[in-house]
């Protein structure tokens, strides 16, 4: 054997090494990312088993409660138990909307007041000047025969504004 076959098997040897060391490593990194993965899949199958205890366990206590009042109550009593809690349910609801009702009750009266208020303090201060009792009581009575807005103020000379503020504050219109 010569030097140079010496050399190459040399730098096969040490490019063998090296490519072993480099599987080594790449084996060892691997295996630590699958141990992370496997340690979370493992928590997270112990965590579903916890919960599959507790509902497998809320289960039982559940059935047991329902053949427990299965024994202990008739339909007659089932049916009592249930009307007794929808109104104990409801009742609340009645109190607010009865309150409500009488709330509202009591707005409109002093709207209603007011409005009345309002009107009589209009028709006191508020009549046109060209509008006098007489005519008043031509255009109610004109209204009242069903003669138009419009040939009651030609006819006496007074606008069809006029004639619809007369017909307002005597609530005719």
């Amino acid at each position: 054997m010569d030097l140079t076959d010496f050399f190459n098997i040399e730098y096969i040897l040490v490019g063998m090494t090296a490519l072993i060391l480099y599987l080594l490593y790449y084996v060892y990194t691997k295996d630590g990312e699958y141990s992370k993965n496997i340690h979370s899949v493992a928590s997270v199958v112990e965590e579903l088993n916890r919960e599959i205890y507790y509902l497998k366990k809320n289960l039982t206590e559940t059935q047991k409660s329902i053949q427990k009042n299965k024994r202990g109550m008739s339909d007659q009593e089932i049916y009592e138990e249930i009307e007794r809690s929808v109104y104990d349910m409801v009742q609340p609801l009645s109190l607010g909307f009865k309150q409500l009702q009488e709330n509202v009750i009591t707005i409109d009266s002093q709207i209603e007041s007011r409005v009345s208020s309002i009107e009589n303090g209009v028709k006191q201060f508020s009549v046109p000047k060209s509008v006098n009792g007489n005519d008043d009581e031509k255009i109610m009575s004109l209204y009242k025969q069903g003669i138009t807005l419009e040939t009651i103020s030609k006819e006496l000379n007074i606008s069809q504004p006029e004639v619809e503020f007369v017909l307002k504050i005597n609530k005719l219109q």
